[in-house]
């Protein structure tokens, strides 16, 4: 019992420091130990279980789905369920997103022809367009946790401390394979230009430095609402700039379908188009939701052309405001 103690012990210590050899090896200790007292079921069934975990090529899962040290105060962990398919977007920025999938879920093929795949992704357009939403699929279809950087936690009242978290964060992508969502990256990287801050120049030309130099191991999204805002050297640091923007009729009647399913059977969607004019993919599914509670609180069961154009009124005036 005193010896299965410390292997529980052994094994606890390894995990929380995201050594996996150290727990490999002490999970063979613990085979060994069952074999000794005749549990040889469990001892073959433990050694083929780490034989399958090596054999894999899975890098540190346990330190991507629970970040430590430095990295944890720096990142909020998650593991996105949005699948490609719930991802509205038209033609051609499906497309890049199509590529971006395809390129990673190919990467070694590409490595060991001597190209890269594409890692470095820009995505910009009007909020609520779907560009968090992008990452959560990207992270989501390449079975990957989603890590969005605080960047409240990450500027610092002191310049320098910003620039050693932003090495943190680079060296956790080469060896943690993630997507590392930069969200409201603006407030990062504002152009240069018009900051007579020396200190911040020299955050942005290391987050730039970094990024020029960070491998293909993991997927570097920034996202931000305001490109004319940033600093015109960041664009041809990224492998592919995503542009996003409002839905048109067309989308617009699919992003609504998607979330309001049977209950909106019938709805004649072409005659909501004006409707949708100015509204982003956000807005059109808060109109959705209103619209069905608004029918099933009333003791309906199907939303009409009308309890939806309701809805759309009411958020096309709520951002007027």
């Amino acid at each position: 019992m005193a010896g299965s103690g410390e292997h529980v012990k052994a094994l606890v210590r390894s995990h929380a420091s995201g050594d996996d050899e150290a727990f490999y090896s002490v999970a063979l200790q613990v085979a060994a130990q069952a074999a000794r007292q005749g549990h040889h079921r469990l001892a073959k069934d433990l050694k083929t279980a780490v034989e399958t975990s090596r054999s894999s090529g899975t890098k540190k899962v346990t330190s991507i789905a629970q970040p430590r040290g430095d990295l944890s105060d720096l990142v909020i962990a998650s593991h996105p369920t949005v699948s490609l398919k719930e991802l509205v977007l038209p033609d051609e920025l499906a497309s890049h997103v199509q590529r971006i999938l395809s390129e990673q879920r190919q990467r070694k093929n590409l490595l060991d022809h001597g190209f890269e795949p594409s890692h470095r992704l820009l995505f910009e357009g009007p909020p609520g367009t779907g560009k968090t939403m992008t990452a959560a699929v990207l992270a989501h279809e390449l079975s990957l946790p989603l890590l969005t950087i605080r960047l409240d936690s990450l500027m610092s009242k002191f310049m320098g401390e910003t620039a050693s978290k932003l090495r943190v964060i680079f060296e956790a992508a080469e060896t943690q394979r993630a997507v590392y969502l930069f969200d409201e990256f603006d407030a990062l990287g504002g152009d240069r230009a018009g900051n007579d801050v020396g200190e911040a120049r020299r955050i942005l030309n290391s987050f730039l430095v970094f990024l020029e130099n960070s491998s293909s191991e993991s997927l570097i999204v920034a996202a931000t609402n305001h490109r004319s805002i940033l600093d015109k050297a960041l664009f041809r640091r990224f492998d592919m700039v995503l542009d996003y923007a409002l839905p048109d009729a067309r989308q617009a009647a699919i992003v609504m379908r998607g979330r309001l399913g049977s209950i909106a059977k019938g709805v004649r969607w072409p005659s909501l188009a004006e409707n949708v004019a100015g509204l982003s993919h956000a807005d059109l599914v808060r109109a959705a939701e209103s619209a069905a509670k608004s029918v099933i609180l009333s003791g309906g069961s199907r939303v009409t052309v009308d309890d939806i154009r309701s809805a759309l009124r009411s958020r096309q005036a709520a951002s007027l405001g």
